[in-house]
Order: structure tokens, then sequence, then C-alpha cells
């Protein structure tokens, strides 16, 4: 796979990404991968602004809406899954479209992600208990205190993540952002283009309020609900912006408005630390929302086409 062609099109939520990816892979015989950690989860489609099955048909779409809420997904697996996908995608002759926001999985993709050993059952049992005991707030804490790469890029509200590295750094005496320092020996050489979309965050917020409205309006609480008649409210695909928020709400907890707006802070404050990322991020050529006509022309370009 070295040198085969890859565009990787990042942001933050919110940033009109799926349309773009649409544009772009109808104009240039390309196929959508997922690159976002939420939209993996199967039965979350709204809640996680999954591509529309309308959309989806417009061109392939791959690794949306396909694991069980209960199933832990690690940046490193989650790559391995993506890499097939894009050798597929290769072998049809068409442009692979890396598509997301979950800058951890984009480098672990492209190979910004050493192999780290598997964690013992002892030491998850371990501190699963400890997360019960100690709470969200306690653990992320401990999380700083042996990882402060890791707290600053992961929620306090994110079990997933949170326990994820501090098992690593349990079990192996070295903390998580270490082993995503160190790079994977078998990363496959793309020939990368990488599109971001991007907007000041004050101009962000109105759309993500305006999105979680429309969210919670068509279907995300149902399926939320119909997610909690299945599962605990802990399982790692509600672990996500959105869920925590929802399920408090449909214990009793609190009022749908009170959850609505949570959910626009906890959502405001990831794509803060999305738009931080991104800009560490090197030979990311920035668009406007909505420039579909110069993400295209950067394409054509990189392709050796001239004008799309």
């Amino acid at each position: 796979m070295a040198g085969a062609k890859v565009v990787c099109l990042l942001g933050a939520t919110g940033t009109g990404k799926t349309g773009a990816a649409l544009a772009l892979a109808e104009a240039c015989g390309g196929a959508v991968v997922n690159v976002d950690s939420r939209q993996v989860y199967k039965g979350l489609a709204v809640l996680t602004a999954q591509p529309t099955p309308e959309e989806q048909a417009r061109c392939p779409h791959f690794l949306y809406g396909d694991t069980p809420l209960d199933m832990a997904v690690t940046a490193g697996a989650y790559a391995k899954r993506a890499r097939c996908v894009v050798a597929s995608i290769l072998e049809r002759g068409l442009l692979p479209l890396l598509v997301g926001g979950t800058g951890l999985y984009f480098r672990a993709i492209l190979g910004g992600l050493a192999p780290i050993p598997a964690v013992p059952p002892e030491v998850r049992n371990e501190i699963a208990r400890d997360y019960e005991a100690l709470g969200p707030a306690a653990m992320h804490e401990r999380l700083a205190a042996v990882d402060p790469a890791s707290a600053a890029r992961i929620a306090p509200a994110d079990r997933q993540r949170v326990t994820r590295a501090l098992e690593v750094a349990a079990a192996t005496g070295r903390s998580l952002s270490s082993w995503h320092g160190q790079g994977d020996p078998e990363a496959p050489g793309y020939d990368v283009l990488s599109l971001g979309v991007r907007l000041p965050l004050e101009a962000l917020a109105p759309r993500l309020a305006a999105r979680i409205e429309a969210m919670a309006a068509g279907g995300a609480v149902e399926e939320v609900a119909r997610a909690l008649e299945r599962y605990s409210a802990d399982v790692p695909g509600l672990s996500g912006i959105g869920g925590p928020e929802l399920a408090a709400h449909l214990a009793g907890q609190t009022t749908l408005g009170a959850a609505k707006a949570a959910w626009l802070a906890n959502t405001r404050a990831y794509a803060k630390r999305q738009m931080t990322w991104f800009r560490k991020e090197p030979d990311v050529h920035w668009f406007a929302p909505g420039d579909t006509a110069g993400m295209l022309a950067a394409v054509a370009g990189w392709l050796g086409r001239g004008a799309a």
C-alpha cells in the first residue's frame, strides 16, 4: 500500500464534513471511510450524526454503525480495520476518503501509534472497581498525574478512554501518550492529502446548538431509550457526548432542557479540544464550511486531473 493515494477530511464536530465528503466522493470516484469514534456504534445514528441512509446510498460508505454498544474500541484495533477497508477500496479502483473528527484514529490509521500490549484482565478489573468507588473526577485526576497529555485530550466524563489510558499505564509502565508517540513500524505509507474544515468556535457554537435541537427532535432521545432497554448506561457506546446527558434525563434525574444544555456545553468543549488537536497536525489544507469548490480543486490538482 506504500504510495497509495488517500484523502483525509478532518475537522471539529458540526463543521459540515459529511456534505463535503459526498461532494468529493461523487466528483472523484471515492468511497468514504468513517474516522469518528462515536459513529462506529450501532443504533445511535441520529445521536452520533452518522450519514443518513440516503447519503450513504450516494457512494460507498464503510465502518459506520457496525459495532455493538457494549464493545470497547481502541484506536489501534480500529486502525487495522480501516487499513483493510482502504485496501479493498483501492482494489476497486476508487479513491479512499477518510472522514471524521477523531484525531487519534487518523494518526493510528496513518501510522502514528505503536502496537500496545494487551492489558491483563486483573488490571482492567481493578481499575473498573476503582472507577465505581471513586467516580469520574477522581479517576481523571489520577490520569492527569500519570499521563497529563492523555488527560488533556480526554473529557473527565469519558469513562472508556479514561480507563483505557489508566489501564495501559498500569499494565505497561508507560503512558498511553508515550505509546502513541512511538509510531507504528507497520504503517502503510500512504500518499496523503489532508483537507480540514474549520470555523472559529464562536461561529461554530450556534451551529452546534441548532444541531443538538435537531438531533433531540429527530430521534436521539428515542435511540438512547432503546439502547437502555438492552444495555446499562455505562457501556462504551453510550459514553460519548449526548449519551450520558440523555440517559440522565431518561432516568428522571434532569429535564430534557437541562440535558440538552449539558450536551451543548460538552459538545462545545469537545469541539475546542478537536481544534487544538488538529491545529498541531502538519500539512493540512484548511477550508471554510461549504467551500466544496476549493476542496475539489485541491484534490484535482493533487491527483493531476486539472479542474474537477
